[in-house]
């Protein structure tokens, strides 16, 4: 009989480590570039606009559902994942071996082509790991599963605040190629995770690809409503690129209000009307079992799911509102910035990493639908939180910047920070096992895609309205505004319900 030393970990147990150690890996590229490339560029002299203009490469991770249905189908999640992450690695050699090669001012062209492969190679891991993931997790463990994608998502991004660290030490060589060598290893990991899972049964991309392209020529609402989608996500580039261009007449209204957001909001609303009615036409049969449209039709005509699309975008949307705005009232509270990254940044950071702990383990023992009701009510009472300390501790202003805040605001402002940051995470939590639950199996990797891709429209779309709405009601009322933008989302609350307690199509 052998001995307890010889008795296998749990399978769950298994496959728990590998997604704490892919999420690590998906975590990682975020930090580099939000946190490592803006730095450097700055260090080398690039001027701000050059910098604000890398931003907009992130917009792959935006458009990914793109070519995710290719991943779907080729089914080989841990090649894609070993792949992106060795060509991200190579990225950071060529760094570290040649330099950013800046010039006047500005940033040359190969390092922008070499900073968008790797966003690209980034978008691709995310799409390949979230797959692989839903896929390989049971249902009865995605709380605790997203509980670890949080924190070790987090501890990625944390490994880039390592590497940054070093670059002041060590030098900016040596980061780059210890950041080539950490993605290296996470390559040579990643074939070694858990295989795919056959699919059973008859395969969902009957036709194959040319036999839906050519269906599509057919039905051209499906390409007008998807370039209308596109339009709106990639609205944000047409500003900078008029300015770069020197294109005058669109840069004169580009700064307008209803050109950076009503317009691209217009866009993606129109566009997933008529994706929608597209979805439900009679002619769609003939795209539903095909490798790209497939994925939408099979989300787009399922019971309930316009509500549940339109809870994606509300539920967390009281929360993203108030994050983008939270940093800005530090500064005109009078905070300092080691203030600012000791606290709001590195504490709440650990903070948001135990409340995806924690509301993950919640969701496993109370089930997805109460775990969003009640961590959802957390996520929102932390916006009244900030509203009271915002009242308490006034900003200041350009003209009339506030005094360092004494121990008393101190105090105040760091309890709201780490309540924000908790709930944050709880909500966080709940949400993400909300997205994985309602995916199908038989696409779970263009289906997760697509769902984060319309996360990821609210969030910008939050972010850009907070900057207006901070400004024209000052801080206080906005933060007590955004504690009311938590709650329309539970009046679409039945039909998630009926969605989350459906039966899982386990079979893929």
């Amino acid at each position: 009989m052998p001995s307890d030393a010889a008795v296998p970990r749990p399978a769950h147990r298994r496959k728990l480590f590998w997604v704490a150690l892919l999420y690590f890996g998906e975590g990682l590229p975020l930090g580099v570039f939000y946190d490592l490339f803006p730095v450097h560029f700055r260090q080398q002299g690039v001027n701000l606009a050059e910098i604000g203009l890398l931003s907009l490469l992130g917009l792959a991770w935006t458009i990914k559902f793109l070519w995710a249905p290719l991943i779907d189908w080729t089914r080989h999640h841990r090649r894609w994942i070993a792949a992106a992450h060795a060509g991200m690695a190579a990225v950071l050699l060529g760094f570290g071996l040649f330099g950013g090669a800046e010039s006047g001012g500005g940033v040359a062209g190969g390092v922008w082509i070499a900073i968008g492969l790797f966003t690209l190679l980034s978008a691709t891991n995310d799409i390949a790991t979230d797959g692989h993931t839903i896929e390989m997790l049971d249902r009865k463990t995605y709380g605790l599963a997203n509980g670890l994608r949080i924190g070790f998502y987090r501890a990625g991004m944390l490994m880039a605040g390592g590497l940054l660290v070093v670059s002041g030490t060590l030098g900016w060589t040596a980061a780059w190629l210890l950041g080539a060598a950490v993605f290296g290893l996470n390559a040579l990991m990643a074939l070694a995770a858990p295989r795919e899972i056959a699919r059973t049964g008859p395969p969902p991309q009957t036709g194959g690809l040319r036999r839906e392209l050519a269906r599509l020529r057919a039905q051209p609402r499906w390409l007008l409503a998807l370039g209308l989608v596109l339009a709106g996500l990639l609205w944000p580039v047409l500003g900078p690129l008029a300015r770069a261009m020197g294109w005058d007449a669109i840069t004169a209204v580009a700064g307008s209000a209803w050109f950076r957001g009503a317009l691209p909001v217009g866009l993606m609303l129109a566009g997933a009307t008529l994706l929608v009615r597209a979805a439900r036409h009679p002619d769609a049969a003939a795209l539903a079992q095909g490798p790209a449209f497939g994925a939408w039709i099979g989300l787009l005509t399922r019971p309930g799911m316009v509500a549940v699309l339109l809870f994606i975008l509300s539920f967390k949307l009281g929360d993203a509102a108030m994050g983008f705005m939270v940093k800005p009232y530090w500064v005109d509270a009078g905070f300092s910035s080691a203030q600012i990254g000791l606290v709001s940044v590195n504490l709440g950071l650990g903070l948001s990493i135990a409340g995806g702990l924690i509301g993950g383990w919640y969701v496993d023992r109370v089930g997805l639908f109460r775990g969003l009701w009640v961590l959802g009510l957390w996520q929102a009472l932390s916006n009244l939180g900030y509203a009271l300390v915002a009242s308490l501790v006034p900003a200041g202003s350009a003209a009339q910047p506030a005094l360092p805040p004494d121990l008393a605001a101190q105090a105040l402002v760091y309890s709201a920070s780490a309540l924000e940051s908790l709930t944050g995470g709880l909500g966080t939590g709940a949400f993400l096992a909300f997205l994985m639950g309602i995916t199908g199996r038989a696409r779970a990797t263009t289906e997760y895609a697509i769902l984060s891709s319309v996360f990821a429209f609210s969030r910008a779309v939050a972010g850009w309205a907070g900057g207006l709405g901070a400004e024209a009601m000052g801080y206080p009322a906005y933060f007590f505004l955004t504690f009311w933008l938590a709650f329309p989302a539970y009046a679409l609350l039945p039909a998630v319900k009926r969605m989350v307690e459906r039966p899982a199509d386990d079979p893929v």
